[in-house]
């Protein structure tokens, strides 16, 4: 009787595969790719076939056969905007990945592969909460121009997992509970979680939000407009100051968060500076959170890669420990987050969700 999950997790240079049974890890590894793998490869469509074969040797490797699988699941790629949940892959998916008109990444093949892999073992192709999950209030839709609403694009997959598991150490149901969740990595998204729906969230990629490793945050719009008059430069060397470039990156020309704190302790008060600087606008945009769930909030958890610096999450901690108890959980379950999407469907915990249908009740009701 098929019984195993396979988890698959595509990044820009490695592929994250995991085996599960029912809540059981049995295997997890991360292949990575050198750029001279990768160099053929015009485009992330155009990979498939090459991370396809890899994941059979996997399945041969751990001696699993295709008809062991009872599901598949992939990491939600860049597509139209859904709420949260677990969701059949399905021909108008696929086809919203392969054409990337909603943005080209990595995580596009989670589906892609996915669906391979399971169409030849005769299972289900899955993916649950997507880098694109919306649940914003239609208040927190506004921007202050018309033509340019705010959208939702953060670490739904990681911050909704973390809050599961916290609260559920604590005898609470997710579904059930106000927390404020900040993901803290490259970059850094902190979300306002009411009873299951994260309301309001900043955009890192549309540079909302605090700076970080990676990216700019918050800049003044003038600034930004006198930059592009002055100096002219292409949209996508634009895209890179703001997504890839900015934060710590322009500051320290470094994104390496532990030697720069360790440079911090020893003294040096610049890069001190602007560390604070990143915990200050991190607390600010904590506490604007809060203000979303009108001051009810349950919990502060704090998550990601930069999570496992006592340095960053002791100054966030007492700074912003007044307004709720924080939880720090360094790191990331993301492929324990896909498995765990999968279970509750299998358990009837929940219902799995049609792509198209979801897409189009939700862009009903963003229309203002």
């Amino acid at each position: 009787m098929p019984q195993y999950v396979l988890v698959i997790n595509p990044g820009s240079t490695s592929t994250k595969l995991g085996l599960f049974v029912g809540k059981k890890q049995v295997k997890l590894v991360t292949l990575a790719h050198t750029t001279t793998e990768l160099a053929p490869y015009a485009t992330i469509l155009e990979q498939k076939d090459f991370r396809l074969q890899l994941i059979h040797q996997f399945l041969t490797q751990q001696q699993i056969a295709l008809t062991d699988l009872m599901a598949c699941v992939g990491r939600g790629g860049m597509m139209r905007p859904i709420p949260s949940g677990t969701y059949a892959v399905s021909s108008a998916m696929l086809a919203d990945l392969r054409s990337a008109k909603y943005g080209e990444h990595a995580s596009n093949l989670g589906a892609i592969l996915a669906d391979a892999v399971a169409k030849k073992a005769g299972c289900q192709a899955y993916i649950v909460d997507p880098v694109v999950v919306d649940e914003l209030t239609p208040v927190a839709r506004l921007s202050g121009e018309p033509n340019w609403p705010r959208r939702s694009a953060f670490h739904a997959l990681n911050q909704k997992a973390v809050a599961r598991q916290v609260l559920a150490e604590k005898g609470i149901q997710y579904e059930q509970a106000d927390v404020i969740v900040a993901h803290l990595g490259g970059g850094i998204s902190i979300g306002a979680h009411q009873h299951g729906r994260v309301i309001d969230v900043n955009n890192g990629l549309d540079g909302e939000g605090p700076y970080s490793p990676t990216r700019t945050g918050h800049i003044s719009a003038m600034a930004l407009i006198d930059y592009i008059y002055q100096q002219q430069p292409d949209k996508e060397k634009l895209k890179r100051m703001i997504t890839r470039q900015g934060g710590l990156s322009a500051y320290l020309h470094s994104t390496d968060v532990a030697a720069a704190v360790k440079k911090a302790e020893a003294g040096d008060q610049r890069i001190a500076l602007i560390l604070a600087g990143m915990v200050y606008q991190i607390n600010k945009e904590i506490a604007a959170q809060a203000s979303v769930l009108q001051g009810h909030v349950q919990r502060i958890i704090l998550t990601g890669g930069l999570a496992h610096s006592q340095y960053l999450t002791q100054a966030i901690t007492e700074q912003i420990s007044w307004l709720a108890p924080v939880t720090v959980f360094p790191g990331e379950i993301e492929m324990q987050a896909l498995n765990a999407g999968v279970q509750r469907v299998s358990n009837h915990e929940t219902k799995v969700k049609d792509y198209q249908t979801e897409a189009e009740v939700l862009a009903d009701g963003r229309t203002i």
